[in-house]
């Protein structure tokens, strides 16, 4: 792939300037505080997940249907991750950075409108597509299902799918805030989303069935949007269509690389979910569970730490011409390292240990059976395996986001893509589900071993 810097366009491009680095001290202190906030709220988050996920298998336990369910609420979150997940630590966030001054806030405000719009109607146009398009999208992803329990994800996919335009626009909000390194409101704002579920599933199951689940989708993002809305006061945001404006330029250049790799990711996740259809109706949503257990660790320790200290590493990277700042980037890098490896080792290991008594504990209820717990915490297990390498990649990738460098981690997911793909087509023929599983942790120890080598 092609990498193309903003400054080859320099003469047509006029950029604001870069935001001092902070103090050494101040930084540290500022990260611990920043980490202690989105733990806080990844720590809400993760308790409420798996309050989700308890009524989900109380009302509907682990049957075709939930599987169903997961197929469809996982195609607005593919095209959020492909669109703006992908491009919020890459690139909006470092190009919000610069703008983050309490002296060009107005200017702020304009580049956020221009993005807000861009990415609204690029998102418009995806959902009536996909709406249009719903039974092939069901048949790409459920492939393994009866025809019966496709017709069902159709419909689901139907419903949940507009919610990508709200996730969208909560994304985009996100990233302001974190470039004002305001992570008090985006903290809370999965909890809130999970909360939606758990509202509508007890309230609407016995009216809507399996589509109170898509009820609880629309719901939770739409609170996940309203509660980051009062962190923006100070902030006035003027919608704009401006295809030419440079900070959209330099954002569409941070972004291309990542979205090439972003796209591969979205491959494997479909051939992913379609090879699980084909190990029974039950596989996905066993691996769902697993997957809400995995996420409590990963999403507590890593994703907190480094999202905590991603405007410390671009604000270093930004002065690296200086004396001492690649040092600093380094030490900081180094801490956050240190601080997932720490908390995540024995994490790790503790749920493995207990992760039958954790899981039965947790889901063995209502509808979901014992049967259901065995396969949960076969999948579980496998899952760990790649807990600690998928754990060390966050701070890994964000670094060289930091230095403006997204071609690196994209080729490197691309190549830990393949190395799933071939690791699931040999594995699922003798060992179904579990052989997914396990290709999932062998593409991640490949992914950070490569990034830890090419850094």
């Amino acid at each position: 792939m092609l990498r193309i810097s903003p400054m080859e366009n320099k003469e047509k491009c006029h950029f604001p300037a870069r935001a001092l680095p902070p103090q050494k001290s101040d930084a540290d202190l500022g990260i611990a505080r920043a980490a202690g906030i989105l733990a806080l709220g990844n720590v809400t988050s993760r308790v409420m997940g798996l309050g989700r996920e308890m009524i989900i298998a109380h009302f509907f336990g682990a049957t075709g249907l939930v599987s169903a369910f997961r197929v469809a609420s996982i195609i607005p979150t593919m095209i959020y991750e492909l669109l703006i997940g992908g491009m919020l630590s890459a690139a909006l966030v470092p190009v919000l950075s610069e703008y983050a001054a309490s002296e060009r806030r107005e200017e702020l405000g304009r580049v956020v409108g221009v993005v807000l719009t861009t990415f609204g109607l690029a998102l418009g146009i995806t959902v009536l597509l996909i709406e249009f398009l719903a039974p092939y999208a069901a048949w790409l992803l459920g492939g393994g299902f009866t025809p019966e329990l496709r017709e069902v994800t159709t419909l689901l996919i139907r419903l949940v799918i507009p919610a990508v335009l709200i996730f969208g626009s909560s994304g985009i909000i996100t990233g302001l805030l974190y470039s004002l390194k305001r992570f008090t409101a985006p903290a809370f704002g999965a909890a809130v989303y999970n909360l939606g579920i758990i509202l509508a599933a007890p309230l609407l199951a016995e009216y809507l069935g399996i589509r109170s689940l898509a009820v609880g989708v629309l719901l939770g993002a739409s609170l996940q949007l309203l509660i980051q809305l009062p962190s923006l006061k100070d902030i006035s945001i003027r919608p704009s269509l401006n295809l030419s404006h440079p900070a959209l330029r330099r954002i569409f250049l941070l972004y291309l690389p990542i979205a090439a790799g972003l796209v591969i990711s979205q491959v494997q996740i479909t051939i992913d979910r379609n090879l699980a259809s084909r190990t029974g109706p039950s596989s996905i949503a066993w691996m769902a569970n697993a997957t809400t257990l995995i996420q409590f660790p990963h999403g507590l320790i890593a994703v907190a730490i480094s999202t905590a200290i991603l405007p410390s590493l671009s604000a270093y990277a930004a002065a690296m011409s200086n004396p001492g700042h690649e040092e600093e980037f380094i030490s900081t890098l180094a801490l956050g390292i240190r601080m997932v490896l720490t908390a995540v080792l024995p994490a790790t290991v503790g749920l493995f240990v207990l992760s039958y008594p954790i899981v039965a504990l947790i889901f063995e209820h209502g509808r979901f059976t014992s049967y259901d717990t065995t396969w949960t915490v076969l999948a579980l297990r496998l899952y760990l395996i790649g807990l600690v390498f998928a754990s060390v990649d966050w701070p890994l990738n964000y670094a060289f986001y930091a230095r403006k460098d997204t071609l690196t981690p994209a080729l490197v997911g691309v190549l830990s893509v393949l190395v799933y793909l071939a690791a699931a087509l040999t594995l699922i023929g003798p060992l179904g589900m579990a052989g997914l599983v396990l290709a999932d942790s062998i593409k991640h120890i490949s992914h950070a071993t490569t990034m830890l080598v090419l850094f």
